[in-house]
């Protein structure tokens, strides 16, 4: 019997599908990162069963305990919050890929403890705020080109690509300039040979809009409430305002 979790996947794959059509695009290009961040590892575990193969945490500790639990050969980890410098360590143990640099100093720490670690390859993303948002991580795009350099000359980090995240919107085409602007700096840096993977990955669109950053190019979308549908946590909250 289908469950819930297994047709809301198989839903978002054909969104993806549909969406990269209207842009003439192949499906093939963009890759679903289920984010199960608060979910239990069962529910991890039918995700994963369902077809889900990469996997997006944003907490260190919080995902430690799923991946030991589950395996960390069962999938691929992605984290996909903020990482705390002092988490960088259980970071680098953990995951294939970190969407979230934001500062040379977290670089330049990732890129020493993979060297302590002997950790060959770690493929990162640097995450970019062109909002200005004082309440999210990122870095500006001003502040960018000295970061790029130094992941340029990185023996163990793998620049392969740029994320960001929007500010929140219920009319989601407000994300779109959003999108636009990062694909056009990715376009320039990829004109540099910026990346280690060459063309650079777009790591942008969540829930209520990755079709709309699939149109504008991801090639990552990271889809967490359309596939496990609300957090408890959140969902009890609003039970508690609405009392």
């Amino acid at each position: 019997m289908q469950t819930a979790l297994t047709k809301n996947l198989a839903d978002v794959f054909e969104r993806i599908r549909q969406s990269a059509k209207r842009a003439g695009r192949k499906s093939s290009e963009i890759k679903l990162v289920a984010v199960s961040k608060t979910h239990p590892a069962e529910t991890l575990r039918e995700a994963i069963s369902a077809g889900a193969n990469i996997l997006g945490e944003n907490k260190v500790q919080e995902a430690e305990g799923k991946i030991t639990e589950i395996g960390r050969g069962a999938a691929e980890w992605h984290l996909i919050g903020h990482l705390q410098s002092n988490k960088a360590r259980k970071a680098v143990q953990l995951f294939e890929v970190i969407h979230s640099v934001d500062s040379l100093e977290l670089a330049e720490r990732l890129e020493r403890i993979c060297l302590e670690e002997g950790r060959e390859n770690l493929s990162v993303f640097v995450h970019v705020d062109l909002a200005g948002e004082a309440t999210k991580a990122g870095i500006a795009e001003n502040d960018l080109a000295s970061l790029v350099e130094f992941l340029k000359e990185c023996k163990c980090l793998k620049f392969d690509g740029l994320m960001i995240l929007p500010p929140y919107s219920d009319n989601t085409e407000d994300a779109r300039p959003y999108f636009i602007s990062l694909r056009e700096i990715r376009d320039n840096l990829a004109s540099q040979n910026a990346f280690s993977n060459g063309t650079g990955e777009l790591s942008m669109g969540m829930s209520h809009d990755f079709e709309i950053a699939i149109e504008e190019g991801a090639t990552i979308v990271r889809v967490g409430t359309a596939i496990f549908g609300e957090r408890v946590h959140r969902l009890t909250r609003i039970s508690a305002d609405k009392s």
